[in-house]
């Protein structure tokens, strides 16, 4: 069998605290161990990796050259090691996780509003939900599924169209008054930008034939919830999904800035590869989530 190299966990936190305090007094009462023990978990980290990792002078313990190095490398070991266990103990009692990764606004917007109601029909699950502009590549993530654009396909993935995105421009009241715009009185407001999706506006106003650059750029933002929230707060004009901008009509913090809508030639995606198949909780969900579409656009 090939030799073990690799370190225990007693081992580099005696190694990380020995680092920091510089002497087996402080480490000890540190990783609740004595000295001795501390010192030889010293000795024993020196023995596998074949280096001396500290220079001892007068009464104090200094990194060699070998220990500078390896100090932020054993650091990182131990944080993702205790990050790995508090994401595992959030999942408490749940027998099944089931693993999102999505569109940050759809999740916030759309999705997250609705899970109650697949939660409650599905008793012992629960969601480890990630926000994710990129492609998910599930060779190399933990991830069940994705809810994103169709842009987003993968060759070693399933998809299943869920609905096609459709962009509509809104404001706030306090902005454009309580009627609709006009696209050349929209020229005239500022726009506000989605800074991963650039052309929209261009696109928007290709599509009514206008000169597109006449337009009065407004304030710039990642996602698509932060463009929303500034139109809410009259900031200027947001070309949005339609889906993402209804809770906010339906309330009346927006309201249509214009009756034209555009296509945007992308649709909302659920991507999932083959092991999903064989997930109950995701058969579950994805009957779950095609059932809240259809009833509320079929």
């Amino acid at each position: 069998m090939p030799e073990n190299f690799i370190p225990t966990i007693r081992e580099l936190e005696a190694f990380c605290e020995l680092a920091q305090s510089g002497t087996t007094h402080l480490a000890a009462r540190r990783v609740h161990l004595s000295q001795t023990a501390v010192s030889r978990a010293i000795r024993s980290l020196e023995d596998r990796l074949g280096v001396a990792l500290f220079l001892r002078q007068r009464q104090r313990m200094f990194l060699s050259d070998a220990g500078r190095a390896f100090l932020p490398k054993a650091r990182t070991l131990l944080a993702d090691l205790n990050a790995a266990a508090v994401g595992v103990m959030a999942f408490g009692g749940q027998s099944t996780v089931l693993r999102i990764a999505v569109l940050p606004t759809f999740g916030r917007s759309w999705l997250i509003p609705r899970l109650g109601s697949f939660l409650a029909a599905a008793p012992g699950t629960s969601v480890d939900i990630a926000a994710r502009l990129d492609p998910v590549d599930f060779t190399t993530e933990p991830f069940d599924l994705a809810i994103q654009r169709s842009q987003h396909r993968s060759g070693a993935a399933n998809h299943l169209h869920l609905l096609d995105e459709t962009l509509i421009a809104v404001a706030a009241p306090s902005l454009i008054g309580p009627r609709a715009l006009n696209e050349r009185d929209i020229l005239t407001l500022p726009l506000l930008q989605q800074t991963t999706r650039p052309t929209l506006w261009l696109d928007w106003f290709r599509h009514a034939q206008l000169d597109p650059r006449r337009i009065l750029r407004g304030a710039r933002f990642d996602h698509f919830d932060m463009v929303i929230d500034a139109a809410i707060a009259g900031l200027g004009v947001a070309l949005v999904p339609e889906i993402l901008a209804r809770g906010p009509l339906q309330e009346g913090a927006l309201i249509r800035a214009n009756t034209r809508e555009m296509d945007s030639g992308q649709a909302y995606t659920l991507i999932h590869p083959d092991r999903a198949e064989e997930m109950a909780q995701f058969i579950r969900f994805r009957a779950w989530i095609r059932a809240e579409i259809e009833g509320i656009w079929g």
